[in-house]
């Protein structure tokens, strides 16, 4: 690891040590960085903010999509101060970013006191075998809204 990934990893770490000094919220930080300069910050605000998907990462995408204006962050490396968890994960590839820097890894949240372990284990369960119940309702006017969206001549494919 070089000096250049070491500094911002350090940035990343000192966002989650001051979002959990501060009452923000969990120890968790994350920079968004595009070449040399930081384009996104956030820190784990979901005690703050009520807001359970506010985690450092999803704060830090949101922030840096904003900042470049944009929705896609190819261009770009996360540095987060722990492994993403399922949702964080989902948000990164949407975000497509060129690579993702991790400080602790998901097991040494756990031992922490932040287990996503039934999250990675429901993603893979059957639809009746998941303990929040998961029922399809409305599929064909459903699936009528993406024929509308395939015949759309304005949209803009993500």
């Amino acid at each position: 690891m070089s000096d250049r990934e070491l500094k911002f990893m350090q940035q990343a770490l000192d966002l989650a040590r001051q979002g959990m000094n501060n009452g923000i919220g969990g120890p968790f930080g994350c920079i968004i960085v595009k070449g040399d300069t930081i384009v996104g910050r956030g820190c784990n605000s979901v005690s703050s903010t009520n807001d359970p998907t506010a985690h450092a990462e999803v704060v830090a995408i949101r922030d840096a999509c904003k900042n470049l204006q944009t929705f896609q962050l190819t261009d770009c490396e996360i540095y987060t101060s722990c492994e993403p968890c399922p949702m964080c994960m989902g948000a990164i590839y949407w975000a497509r970013p060129k690579k993702v820097y991790f400080g602790a890894s998901r097991h040494d949240a756990a031992a922490a006191g932040f287990d996503d372990s039934l999250i990675y284990k429901e993603l893979t369960a059957s639809l009746h075998d998941r303990i929040i119940e998961m029922v399809c309702l409305g599929s064909e006017k459903a699936n009528e809204v993406f024929s509308e969206w395939k015949e759309k001549p304005d949209k803009i494919d993500y």
